[in-house]
């Protein structure tokens, strides 16, 4: 049943940096909401990072009127990171904008997102960006678009959302091409495909209405949580909240929950009236799941209660976002954080520090591992030194992830030669055209987390683009490498890794920690062992004071009783002496 004729609930899909952000600020320009050259670029990147990066991290919905037509636009991020965010916010739109660079074609993610939108059920706008540009070569951008999706020519639109050119005839369009909002549901009931914390509000919760209308005052539920509560106000999301009586049918607008914590208003949950006892969820759902593990350390361990409450109030906002307290030997209290990927990880550290003002000691990113013990128990492990606690480990899992790679094909291979040195298996190559080719494949996700898109980006000279999923556990021949300094394991530089690369990455890690550590008064060995075995050492000489200095001429016996007595004296050192390891050594380590 057709509802609201001059509504339409629309996405902007696209790689990173295709001009998402840009074709947003022109279509809030355009409905007359801010007149032009009176704001700042990316309206709806409100974080300093967003612009900085040039990335969306946080989607946000916003309400646009035009003449008849009222058009909810709800921005999502590009980053194949926060792909769980796009997949939420496709559910709640009815149609999708596909945004592709004209100077770069389609990329990884551009594929990503259109399957996932496609399987939401979206009809889709193919839309090519950037035609002003001298760079632009729109005949092979539209040849991509038609192996992608089968759009015909005539029906890819151009634009270039900089200078606003096309952009109308887009607008136009929307209507005709996109259906309107359908009413899913007799009863109330709502999605909410966003929430965030308002520290005066509590949690505010954006919504996307499928059922009957919702006044303020009624009492609500979510089905999943069964957390009951009473609106203390609703309304649409103009630049700022606009409060309104009430929500109907189709539309997409913000509730004000008072809930206190994020964790009660799960994304992706549906609201219904209090009394319904046989309530139906809105499908397509999962929590959002950490991928990738490190610990943080304040660099002054009296910040340590500091970082704990700044840890607190962030997670009101990102509820992705998952820590638990740990002690290491080298740093003291910490945190073992858990992210959704390195680009979240190095976010969510940055405005750490930033908005708090911390500084921060992060130890290398890892991933989950699966114990299998002799008697079958399963053991998902997050941190590699609490591999210490069992002894009957019949074997190690470790997660797969299935990579998509879009290159031009001059780069095939040497980025086929980096697959197969970071244990990847082939599933599948696909030329898109004379110029561009698509490779799958399946790779371990420790593989993924340790420098792979680095060497990749620096092989292809920057062309090639990778999107991700991840797949379950599978069988690995893994080792866990332990670091020792004078006899003693560092808990915080354990790892796990493939025992083909142990001895390799052992022999670095020790010849630079080497380098780091001042020299003390007696010989300090630094090993890498895997299990017993140590399968590489370095030694930091000592410092020696010259003790035959004071002597001149005599018997050549009184010089080495000197020496022994030096030797004998070092060597008690070294038994009783600790090693203290600067902090300084330990950071500039970890960022190597």
């Amino acid at each position: 049943m057709l509802h609201n004729k001059k509504l339409r609930n629309i996405s902007i899909i696209a790689h990173v940096d295709h001009g998402k952000s840009t074709l947003a600020d022109r279509l809030i320009e355009m409905s007359g909401l801010i007149k032009p050259g009176e704001h700042v670029d990316q309206i709806l990147d409100n974080m300093d990072l967003e612009r900085e990066k040039g990335i969306t991290i946080k989607s946000q919905p916003i309400r646009l009127q035009f003449n008849d037509l009222t058009l909810n636009l709800i921005d999502t991020p590009g980053h194949v990171d926060f792909s769980y965010e796009v997949s939420r916010a496709l559910i709640a739109c009815d149609g999708a904008i596909l945004l592709v660079d004209a100077t770069q074609g389609i990329q990884a993610q551009t594929f990503a997102h259109s399957y996932a939108a496609i399987e939401a059920g979206l009809e889709i706008i193919p839309v090519l960006n950037k035609i002003d540009s001298i760079d632009a070569d729109i005949e092979n951008a539209k040849k991509q678009i038609f192996n992608l999706i089968g759009s015909k020519e005539n029906e890819i639109f151009q634009i270039s959302a900089k200078t606003g050119e096309g952009v109308e005839n887009l607008l136009l369009a929307i209507p005709n091409l996109i259906s309107p909002p359908e009413k899913k549901s007799d009863g109330i009931n709502a999605l909410i495909f966003d929430s965030f914390f308002d520290s005066y509000r509590g949690v505010v919760a954006s919504v996307r209405i499928f059922g009957e209308e919702i006044h303020s005052g009624q009492k609500l539920k979510l089905v999943n949580s069964n957390y009951s509560f009473e609106p203390s106000e609703i309304g649409y999301f103009d630049l700022d909240f606009l409060p309104t009586k009430s929500l109907n049918t189709g539309e997409v607008g913000y509730i004000i929950t008072g809930a206190k914590d994020l964790s009660q208003i799960r994304v992706g949950d549906t609201l219904v009236s209090d009394e319904e006892d046989m309530p139906i969820a809105v499908s397509g759902y999962k929590e959002p799941q950490p991928t990738v593990f490190s610990s943080v350390f304040p660099s002054d361990s009296d910040d340590y209660s500091k970082l704990r409450d700044s840890l607190d109030k962030y997670v009101l906002n990102d509820a992705s976002f998952f820590y638990e307290p740990e002690t290491s030997s080298a740093f003291g209290f910490g945190f073992r954080c858990g992210f959704l990927g390195l680009l979240h990880l190095e976010i969510v550290i940055e405005r750490l520090e930033r908005e708090f003002d911390l500084s921060l000691i992060v130890t290398p990113p890892s991933v989950e591992f699966m114990l299998i013990r002799n008697n079958d128990e399963e053991i998902i492990i997050r941190n590699p030194s609490e591999i210490e606690k069992y002894t009957d480990i019949k074997k190690i899992k470790e997660k797969y992830c299935e990579i998509n790679l879009l290159f031009p094909k001059e780069y095939l291979g040497p980025i086929m030669q980096l697959l197969s040195e970071k244990r990847a298996i082939q599933e599948d190559i696909n030329y898109l055209s004379t110029t561009m080719v698509k490779i799958k494949y399946k790779l371990p996700l420790l593989e993924l987390v340790t420098g792979f898109y680095d060497n990749l980006k620096s092989i292809s000279q920057g062309f090639a683009s990778l999107d991700y999923e991840i797949l379950n556990f599978e069988d690995g021949n893994l080792a866990k490498l332990d670091i020792l300094v004078n006899g003693q394991i560092i808990d915080s530089f354990s790892s796990i890794l493939a025992k083909e690369n142990a001895e390799y990455i052992g022999r670095n890690r020790v010849k630079k920690l080497s380098e780091l550590i001042p020299r003390q008064q007696f010989d300090i060995p630094i090993q890498a062992a895997v299990g017993s075995r140590i399968i590489a050492r370095e030694t930091i000489k000592a410092l020696r004071k010259d003790v035959t200095a004071k002597l001149y001429g005599g018997d050549v016996t009184r010089k080495r009783k000197l020496l022994e007595k030096q030797k004998e004296g070092k060597k008690k050192m070294r038994q009783i002496g600790k090693v203290n390891v600067p902090k300084e050594a330990f950071r500039d380590f970890l960022k190597q």
